[in-house]
């Protein structure tokens, strides 16, 4: 049982010096996914409210640019949990089209987090530029089904808005939530997205008590002090056909008995 714990808190120290990105590569293209959830200690029973950080680097080895993103799918480990009970819901005609001021105005209440993208844009006879814009996070609803509706917002090469429905499901096995979305063809035309990055965490209250939008355990055994565990995994689809995916690893402390 030491020799266990030993090599349990050997491997702790370890996760906590490695990288904060995973790197995978498909012949030219390469993607960099990165993520973390604060803070790291975390209750050994039931769940606390946690920051949830995801991005994603699109690069090329040969400088081209990279082929169109076509779909996003992230899932997260069964120990962290989404719940949206109790919070105002913001509705896709609020925020579409607008600045991010005026979707933050009309949608201030449902906001659960905000970030940033970049792209390479191409106009006719031109050589691509960098572009970057705003992405704020509303909670929402589609068809019935909660959704998280993220807003981007960019000014190059002229004013640009549209609402991307990151759609909430569930699977059974190490991930719990799966957020996926497929980007709308109006962005493929003349942009290459090159990077996204979030930053999802709302507190509020509901029925007079704290409830969190986002929170989280930490699913180490009885007698140790941590766990090593999957935390998130993401699939990036492009145009073409190819498929990028990347599992990030990441460690918690357990508080509690």
């Amino acid at each position: 049982m030491r020799r266990a714990l030993v090599i349990a808190v050997v491997a702790l120290l370890c996760c906590c010096a490695g990288a904060a990105a995973e790197v995978v590569q498909q012949g030219d293209l390469r993607v960099k996914f990165e993520g973390e959830v604060s803070p790291m200690t975390l209750p050994r029973e039931g769940a606390a409210p946690v920051t949830v950080s995801l991005g994603a680097q699109i690069t090329t080895t040969d400088h081209k640019p990279p082929p169109q993103l076509r779909r996003i799918e992230i899932a997260i480990n069964r120990n962290g949990r989404l719940d949206p009970d109790g919070l105002p819901v913001c509705r896709r005609d609020d925020i579409q089209p607008a600045t991010t001021r005026d979707a933050l105005q009309a949608c201030r209440d449902s906001l659960v987090g905000e970030g940033e993208f970049s792209a390479n844009v191409t106009i006719p006879e031109q050589s691509p530029f960098p572009s970057t814009g705003e992405v704020t996070v509303f909670n929402g609803v589609e068809d019935g089904r909660p959704v998280m509706f993220a807003h981007v917002y960019g000014t190059d090469p002229v004013p640009t808005s549209y609402t991307l429905p990151l759609r909430i499901g569930h699977a059974k096995g190490t991930f719990g939530t799966v957020l996926s979305a497929s980007l709308p063809q109006v962005t493929s035309k003349v942009a290459y997205v090159t990077g996204l990055s979030l930053e999802l965490k709302r507190t509020f209250r509901y029925r007079g008590h704290p409830h969190s939008y986002f929170s989280a355990g930490c699913p180490a055994p009885k007698g140790f002090p941590g766990a090593v565990f999957p935390f998130a995994r993401a699939s990036f689809s492009f145009a073409g056909g190819k498929t990028l995916s990347s599992t990030l690893t990441r460690h918690c402390r357990a508080r509690g008995r």
